[in-house]
């Protein structure tokens, strides 16, 4: 029997370092969640798109007004028109001037197929430049 000091051997040092792989993997596959579920969430958004607050205009460039009803019935200005009588004013407008703005003003209650077809007529006709007219919305 020894009386005396006890050795012991010490026991091992805390560590005093952050093991980085485990935060590094987690913050991987949180990104890589967020790219994929980005993208699908744009399609829920419910917009209202006829009131807009928008600049001043500034100079006035050449433009045609082309307007749609509620019951979907087109006009040029304040006249109203048919489908081929709008293609061939378009087509005149644009072999004056290609950088002519097509400025179209659809009543609220049209369905955005009929839009469609209008800028595709539009388009057909070489004009690239359409401006969408809406209401200043209420302050």
């Amino acid at each position: 029997m020894a009386f005396g000091r006890l050795e012991r051997t010490p026991g091992p040092q805390p560590m005093s370092d952050i093991n980085m792989t485990p935060l590094i993997d987690v913050m991987l596959v949180l990104l890589v969640i967020f790219m994929i579920t980005a993208p699908l969430m744009t399609s829920a958004l419910k917009l209202d798109l006829p009131k807009a607050e928008a600049a001043p205009a500034g100079e006035a460039a050449p433009y045609v007004a082309l307007a749609l009803d509620a019951q979907g019935a087109l006009y040029l200005g304040d006249n109203r028109i048919d489908e081929a009588a709008a293609r061939t004013h378009l087509l005149e407008a644009a072999q004056r001037d290609p950088a002519t703005e097509v400025q179209l003003r659809a009543d609220r209650a049209v369905p955005y197929g009929r839009v469609a077809e209008l800028i595709g007529l539009i388009q057909q006709a070489g004009l690239n430049r359409i401006g969408f007219v809406a209401e200043p919305a209420a302050r």
